[in-house]
């Protein structure tokens, strides 16, 4: 039988950008030290920020990601939806691009990701503000 799990929470603020976020995710997981085995899926409740996996060494590819995503859609494009300012709707686009979810395998109580992997916060938004998570993770408990 799995033990399921259910933690809602919010990540610090930060400005545009791509941000490694895996620490400050984990800090919130109290009870997957407990699992053998499992899944841990992240959704963020926001049409405006993303979450994804990526490098988690060098600073320079998060730079290169808010570079490249800023190319694929960038604020000059005529968008009609645009009360919310400039930022707004390239946000929107960008989000949809990267996904509100990700599925991460969790092995020994930990998460499974690769010796060069991290969580991504993508805030698309100049000012984003705390952006609101809900993760639910489940697995086999140790014995």
């Amino acid at each position: 039988m799995a033990d399921w799990f259910q933690t809602n929470f919010a990540l610090q603020s930060r400005p545009r950008g791509f941000h490694l976020v895996t620490g400050e995710v984990v800090s919130y997981l109290e009870n997957i030290d407990r699992l053998s085995v499992g899944l841990l899926h992240l959704f963020i409740q926001h049409t405006s920020a993303s979450l994804t996996i990526n490098e988690n060494a060098d600073p320079d590819v998060r730079v290169d990601m808010e570079t490249a995503a800023n190319l694929i859609c960038p604020e000059t494009m005529p968008f009609i939806h645009t009360c919310e300012g400039p930022d707004d709707m390239p946000a929107h686009v960008k989000a949809s691009f990267f996904g509100a979810g990700l599925t991460i395998p969790i092995s020994d109580g930990r998460l499974a990701l690769g010796t060069w992997q991290g969580i991504y916060l993508c805030e698309h938004r100049n000012r984003g503000g705390r952006r609101r998570v809900v993760a639910t993770y489940y697995g086999q408990a140790k014995d």
